[in-house]
């Protein structure tokens, strides 16, 4: 793979681990329903995971947390996730493939996480980055095909010149590869894919 310039990261699940939207989505969440409508917590928790359910996650809605703010008419969004912030945290080889891959390669990240979330997750290890996409917050869309190939116009790479990872067989390798990006799909937790990598210090014995 030596004409690869850049390298793209899907951001949660690849680089981030779940506390933090485990955190939103299935404590922080809830607990407001809870207290706003003076019901318990594990039935608060079963009413707003059936309502995530109804929508889906082939759909923005689900991923758009100013959405679900006002479906359950709770307070401030920005607190919510601002309480959260401490429940970011990284996968163990991260800091080091992404210190290894710096200078060699040009760094992104391509998710799906609207910015409100991608940017408190990604806050410790912004700096190896040279773009950050959203594709719900840039392209009002989820990962597919077009969106990738609106981040390749953007950074004015040819899709073989990149290298995208994430752990979403759809959305990370298969849109990816639509538009010839060299796609591979992280299966940390090893019962997917044949050639899926295990993790992304596996990824570096690809490019070398």
């Amino acid at each position: 793979m030596n004409q690869v310039e850049v390298i793209s990261f899907d951001a949660e699940g690849t680089l981030v681990t779940p506390g933090f939207s485990q955190a939103i989505w299935h404590e922080t969440i809830p607990a407001l329903y809870a207290g706003k409508n003076g019901i318990e917590l594990a039935s608060a928790k079963e009413i707003v995971a059936r309502e995530y359910d109804k929508v889906g996650d082939q759909r923005l809605e689900w991923y758009d947390i100013e959405y679900w703010f006002r479906y359950f008419r709770l307070s401030s969004a920005e607190s919510a996730i601002q309480r959260c912030q401490a429940k970011v945290s990284y996968y163990p080889e991260v800091m080091e493939v992404l210190s290894s891959l710096e200078g060699r390669y040009k760094l992104i990240v391509a998710s799906g996480t609207p910015l409100e979330l991608l940017e408190p997750q990604l806050e410790g290890i912004k700096d190896y980055f040279a773009r950050i996409f959203s594709s719900v917050s840039l392209c009002k869309q989820l990962k597919t095909p077009k969106f990738y190939a609106y981040v390749c116009e953007s950074i004015r790479v040819n899709p073989a010149q990149i290298v995208h990872v994430g752990d979403n067989w759809q959305f990370d390798f298969l849109n990816s590869s639509q538009v010839g990006i060299n796609a591979f799909h992280l299966d940390r937790a090893g019962n997917s894919q044949q050639g899926s990598l295990a993790n992304l210090t596996e990824l570096e014995s690809h490019l070398f």
